[in-house]
């Protein structure tokens, strides 16, 4: 009798688009399939339609790319009764009611693997989606857990969340796969010092919170400010300079930066988050200033590794170090990526993720 188990993956975006899913479980894809897994993916969105979804109005294209999509996955669920799991990354559909986790949990009685890496249970949505921020169930997320076999969080103020609806709540961070893909060292002798970020426009509002500090660092040190994003941030400083998120030069481009930084506002929202900046930076050797927000304080050992900013003051200070004392900076780079071979890689986590299908 054959022991292999099938699990069909549902996520909202393309399969290699979207951060949140390229780390919390695309790279695991190849592993469990080496270990006997039967693997099916399904996203939610067609590459047509995600490239979209962010531009600004076009509501009736969009209204038709969602519609067509809930009836793709309707159709979808004739397939599911075929599979022992079903991993559900955020949600089977973005707008409404869980009616599909509700026939695949209930009627259908497929055992569901529920993961998110943010607070998706609060209010939040882009500005170029307002217009469908009414047809959003927030409270979708509450009830999803209490119907999954197990939920998967990204840190641990998600698990909180999720362990007063499910008693099976597996702490699965974000991880990086150090041994394929950030798999180089930032070299820290260039010829102008970077300070770097890297997110989607969704986090780009963080961005305000070190503005006024760098257009102070400026007018003492020369150097750039690197925002690598889907699209350009509105920012007023003569350092900065913009490059397009792209797949393939993902990585030549942080390679770029001597230093990483990772603002944030203390808020429910922020305190979801699952550091994925501080982890990029650290496995290219790149020391991470970040906020202490959620995970951060356990990803950043504060004067090792990188620092943790709390004031103005505090990010004025730290930058400046860093931008003056090329022997801590290389001392903090060398620090950085056996913290996340330890404690954050794929290879540190790959039995963990294995085990929410048992």
């Amino acid at each position: 009798m054959s022991t292999e188990k099938s699990v069909i993956f549902l996520f909202p975006y393309p399969l290699n688009e979207a951060p949140s899913q390229r780390f919390r479980f695309v790279q695991y894809l190849e592993i469990l399939k080496n270990k006997g897994f039967v693997i099916e993916t399904h996203s939610y969105l067609s590459q047509s339609a995600w490239k979209i979804l962010y531009q600004p109005g076009r509501f009736f294209k969009k209204f038709l790319c969602i519609a067509h999509s809930y009836i793709k996955r309707l159709l979808l669920l004739s397939q599911i009764k075929k599979f022992d799991y079903v991993f559900i990354h955020r949600e089977a559909a973005p707008l409404g009611p869980p009616l599909l986790e509700f026939i695949i949990a209930k009627i259908l009685k497929k055992k569901i693997i529920y993961d998110f890496d943010d607070a998706i249970w609060l209010p939040n949505y882009s500005e170029s989606n307002r217009f469908f921020s009414f047809l959003k169930w927030y409270s979708n997320t509450r009830v999803i857990c209490k119907w999954s076999y197990k939920v998967s969080c990204g840190n641990e103020y998600l698990c909180n969340f999720a362990s007063k609806y499910n008693s099976q709540v597996v702490y699965n961070p974000t991880t990086i796969d150090t041994d394929n893909y950030h798999n180089r060292i930032s070299n820290q002798q260039k010829e102008k010092f970077v300070i770097g970020w890297t997110g989607s426009h969704s986090t780009t509002q963080y961005l305000s919170q070190i503005e006024e500090v760098l257009q102070k660092l400026e007018n003492k040190y020369d150097f750039e400010f690197r925002v690598i994003a889907d699209i350009p941030p509105t920012i007023s400083l003569q350092s900065f300079k913009f490059i397009k998120w792209q797949k393939d030069t993902e990585i030549d481009d942080l390679l770029t930066f001597n230093i990483g930084i990772m603002p944030l506002v203390n808020d429910p929202w922020a305190s979801g988050k699952c550091g994925f900046k501080a982890l990029q930076y650290m496995a290219l050797g790149i020391p991470a200033l970040v906020s202490p927000v959620g995970v951060n304080t356990k990803i950043v050992d504060h004067g090792v590794n990188g620092f943790i900013c709390t004031t103005a003051q505090d990010w004025e200070d730290a930058i400046e170090k860093l931008i003056t004392d090329k022997n801590l900076l290389s001392l903090m780079a060398a620090n950085t990526r056996s913290k996340i071979i330890d404690y954050y890689s794929v290879k540190s986590n790959t039995d963990n993720f294995i085990s929410l299908f048992s």
